[in-house]
């Protein structure tokens, strides 16, 4: 059925929220409506206690392939601020991603191209299936990465390889960005999905605070000094240690137990970060 409208669909998991990209007959294809969908989601996440991870996924065997063609080509006659405001839309949703307190799963089947790759890898955790492939895929069409492409791979992959990525537009599988640590774990074919979700059920066990916070340093670690990224950790570290999550991880490993960081009803005060 191809005249389905294109969303994101949530599923509530319990300790966990699944995310599914669906524009059917467009390879999952972005829409307007995907990136309020998919950011509510992200919210909701980082507000309700319960949720530990969200996980994102595409539907039927593919994750996204980008833009939508035909939109894209509309948008070519609007006035440049309104070319502009669009693209900004998806870009509010990258940072919305990055900005989510809770890990954020990408579950990659069959293929990433396009703002589809610059979703996988705002991700904290990129599962892939073993046949997908991930394309930079705007030259191809006389256009440039958006998305926060550009910044991804400037700090995950070699310069070289990101520019032949770019300037080519070729796909690459995805056991060679496995070797480079961007695809973070590999999955049998059909398999992406399950992997993901198990992940981010073993996620949502451990100390929400603590999640947030590396989450927190790591965003800034790149950008930061050496000294001012010292300054941070000392910080968060000393937050931390006197925090809830900590007493009840350390009195259990110095008993010998199995900590429990045991997530109650109501909203998280750590998504204030």
């Amino acid at each position: 059925m191809t005249d389905a409208r294109p969303e994101a669909r949530i599923e509530d998991r319990g300790d966990h929220l699944l995310v599914t990209l669906s524009n059917p007959g467009r390879r999952n294809a972005l829409a307007p409506s995907m990136y309020v969908e998919l950011r509510a989601a992200l919210e909701r996440a980082a507000t309700e206690d319960r949720l530990g991870a969200v996980v994102l996924t595409g539907a039927n065997g593919y994750f996204c392939a980008g833009g939508d063609l035909n939109a894209l080509a509309q948008r070519a006659g609007l006035s440049r601020e309104d070319r502009r405001a669009r693209i900004e839309d998806l870009q509010a949703t990258i940072r919305a991603i990055r900005a989510c307190p809770r890990p954020v799963i990408a579950a990659v089947e069959g293929g990433a191209a396009g703002a589809g790759l610059s979703i996988a890898l705002a991700c904290d955790l990129l599962v892939a299936a073993e046949d997908a492939r991930f394309s930079a895929a705007y030259v191809r069409v006389g256009l440039v990465p958006d998305g926060g492409l550009t910044a991804a791979l400037a700090r995950r992959v070699p310069a070289g390889f990101a520019a032949r990525l770019c300037l080519t537009g070729d796909p690459v599988d995805a056991a060679a960005l496995a070797g480079m640590g961007v695809v973070t774990d590999l999955a049998a074919p059909g398999d992406a999905a399950r992997l993901a979700t198990t992940l981010a059920a073993r996620l949502a066990q451990g100390p929400a605070a603590a999640q947030a916070a590396i989450k927190a340093l790591l965003a800034t670690a790149y950008d930061n000094g050496f000294d001012a990224q010292l300054d941070r950790e000392a910080d968060a570290m000393a937050d931390a240690l006197a925090g809830p999550e900590a007493a009840a991880g350390i009195g259990a490993r110095l008993n010998r137990a199995t900590p429990d960081f045991a997530r109650g009803g109501a909203p998280r005060k750590d998504t204030d970060r």
